[in-house]
């Protein structure tokens, strides 16, 4: 079977789900499964991963919210001759994944509608949700019941109807999906599946030796404690949290250093507001080598993670897998994977991560015990089985789709639920009417563009 997978939240340091992306390649190409994946880039062009895996690079403008990334907008698929039009009727996939939920997705809406004439297969389409909307309003356009509104229409009517079936990356992320899934004639299903840590780079067996290099790098003494945070530098991190743990630190006259690894649009008013940090705070720029990350990590005792909304958070499993105790606040989808045996949840405030890293740093058996429950848990999640688990779920959601396997046999996390007789006949009626204006406008361009 060969899997299509589209996303806009790829650039050349971009985060988890370009890393969870990388694993599926890595996996595809060694199960020998045909993969692509199409990601916005600065021009065309085609990188071959290996004997199945290729990645198509589409030209494509900056967002308008975050130029570090740049944005595939529907012009790129919606007529015959687009880029990703042609891509499609070459490569024919059997399964189409979207990882976005602002523009690719309604290339999903055309392929079930069979609106792209020239592309004679009907591969299942799949929703891959590594995000919440309504945190993303919150964060960008900020937290109001209108907000929150639109993002419970806009994901039951514009976003959950236009695939075959989703997948999300953890149950805070599903949530959003189960509010959405009510009352569709259209049976779907929605699956829970993991992202995983690379278990062969990121492991405690480089601690020994990598705290004595990296103190002698920062050029500090053996009583300094090294606090560490790896990810993108981006609003939704919750990122002045960090800042404000340090300073509650240093009150407690706790002499400690956070390296920040990573890069982004709030790197610069980060370094601002850390002026008065001194030598408390060391950003180190985006690592793009993964041994080199590792080795950093693995010379660090603790891991904070600021943020409450984390849909998942791979970096955070990547440190407790090189042994480091993780201080995370306790919602979001760290606790996925992570509890009170294996890492500190707390609340969101400086004065509780202060807290909690003070306890941790000065009872070394406490530490001792949750770095060794933190391995014991990463090796769970082992990034070769997550990613094996995503291709055979593929196949398992293919199945479900062609009418080979029954929903109900799918082992999905659950299914949406079907309106009442007068519902389902609004319901019916609006999908019609939504279906028919979507093909008369999409029909009507592709006559403009002739």
């Amino acid at each position: 079977m060969k899997t299509l997978h589209l996303t806009n939240a790829w650039h050349e340091t971009s985060g988890g789900i370009a890393t969870q992306y990388r694993a599926l390649l890595q996996a595809a190409e060694r199960r020998g499964q045909p993969i692509r994946l199409i990601v916005p880039s600065a021009e065309d062009r085609v990188e071959t991963v290996g004997s199945w895996a290729v990645i198509y690079h589409v030209k494509a403008r900056r967002a308008p919210f975050n130029s570090n990334y740049r944005m595939l907008l529907p012009s790129s698929y919606l007529y015959p001759g687009s880029t990703i039009q042609r891509i499609l009727k070459e490569e024919q996939p059997d399964l189409i994944e979207v990882c976005d939920k602002y523009n690719l997705h309604y290339l999903a809406g055309l392929s079930r509608l069979r609106l792209m004439p020239e592309i004679d297969s009907r591969p299942t389409t799949v929703g891959f949700s590594c995000e919440r909307m309504d945190d993303n309003m919150a964060t960008y356009l900020g937290s109001s019941h209108l907000g929150r509104a639109f993002s419970r229409w806009y994901m039951h009517w514009i976003y959950f109807a236009f695939f075959d079936h989703h997948i999300a990356v953890s149950k805070h992320a599903a949530e959003e999906l189960y509010t959405a899934s009510q009352g569709h004639p259209v049976e779907r299903g929605v699956w829970l599946r993991h992202p995983g840590a690379d278990l062969k780079v990121f492991h405690c067996g480089r601690r020994p030796g990598a705290r004595a290099k990296l103190l002698e790098r920062l050029g500090r003494s053996e009583s300094t404690r090294l606090l560490v945070y790896a990810g993108r530098l981006a609003p939704e991190k919750n990122l002045p949290l960090l800042l404000q743990s340090v300073r509650q630190l240093r009150r407690q006259q706790q002499e400690a250093v956070l390296l920040i690894a990573g890069d982004g649009i709030e790197r610069g008013p980060m370094e601002r507001n850390a002026a008065d940090l001194k030598d408390a705070v060391k950003f180190l720029g985006h690592v793009g080598d993964r041994d080199e990350l590792a080795e950093i990590l693995a010379g660090c005792e603790l891991f904070l993670h600021p943020n409450p909304r984390e849909p998942f958070g791979i970096a955070p499993l990547e440190a407790m897998a090189s042994g480091l105790v993780l201080v995370a606040p306790n919602t979001g989808g760290v606790t996925e994977y992570a509890n009170e045996g294996n890492a500190i949840l707390t609340q969101p405030t400086a004065a509780a991560f202060a807290e909690a890293a003070r306890t941790l740093l000065q009872n070394p058996e406490l530490w001792a015990a949750k770095s060794r429950a933190a391995q014991e848990t990463a090796a769970e999640f082992g990034v070769e089985r997550t990613a094996d688990a995503f291709l055979d779920l593929y196949q398992t959601i293919d199945a479900v789709t062609r009418g080979h396997m029954k929903l109900s046999e799918a082992d999905a996390e659950f299914q949406s639920t079907a309106p009442a007789m007068v519902g389902k006949q609004v319901t019916g009626a609006f999908a019609n009417l939504f279906k028919h204006a979507f093909r008369a406008w999409v029909r009507l361009r592709w006559r403009t563009v002739d």
